[in-house]
């Protein structure tokens, strides 16, 4: 488990350092796009590049904001051609749970069109809402723009931490490896935790 945390760590650090900006774009599009790569890692990751001066703090901020952007339009669309029925059924293999339909169908249904921006802001969250909301058949423009807006605030936010954090870099660096480690620890938990469930509930 610690190689697997480890390499997956290393691939998200050596695709920003080698990539920079297109490597967050590429990697944040993919978080978007229901592929649980942590965007507290790869941000805060980016910040500490703006505070060696590899990076631009705006540049970066924004080549996440995109990449959230156009991962979240690409799930969008899965959403609407894939539709209810098909995600109830067969969501569980894309980590997708009714449970996590429903709890975005109540965001909708409180906040509208602000959900786009809300969950933007929230973990996990973030990650699946873009297909609900396709589902639901939003209004794409005003997904489009909530989610960006929301991405880029979020995104600021990240690398912001990060580029502090890069000041203390040499003291803060074990901490950060421990931090980036447990998210993913979590993560690749948390997949493993769902698996097993699907499978018991098919028994």
């Amino acid at each position: 488990m610690n190689y697997i945390v480890e390499l997956l760590s290393g691939l998200i650090t050596s695709a920003i350092s080698d990539y920079g900006n297109l490597g967050v774009l590429v990697l944040m599009a993919s978080e978007s796009a229901n592929i649980p790569i942590p965007s507290e890692v790869i941000l805060t990751y980016a910040g500490f590049l703006v505070s060696k001066g590899s990076l631009n703090f705006h540049a970066v901020a924004f080549a996440g904001a995109l990449g959230c952007l156009l991962g979240s339009q690409l799930s969008y669309y899965l959403g609407v051609v894939l539709g209810r029925p098909f995600l109830l059924k067969y969501g569980k293999w894309l980590l997708i749970s009714t449970k996590d339909i429903e709890m975005a169908d109540r965001f909708i249904n409180k906040y509208g069109d602000l959900t786009s921006f809300i969950s933007r802001l929230l973990p996990v969250v973030r990650t699946f809402i873009s297909l609900v909301v396709g589902i639901s058949k939003g209004n794409f423009l005003k997904f489009s723009f909530y989610s960006f807006i929301g991405s880029w605030i979020w995104s600021y936010l990240l690398v912001f931490v990060g580029m502090k954090l890069g000041d203390n870099w040499d003291s803060i660096k074990p901490w950060w490896d421990k931090f980036s480690g447990l998210i993913i620890l979590v993560i690749i938990l948390g997949i493993v935790w769902h698996i097993v469930r699907v499978f018991q509930k098919k028994r």
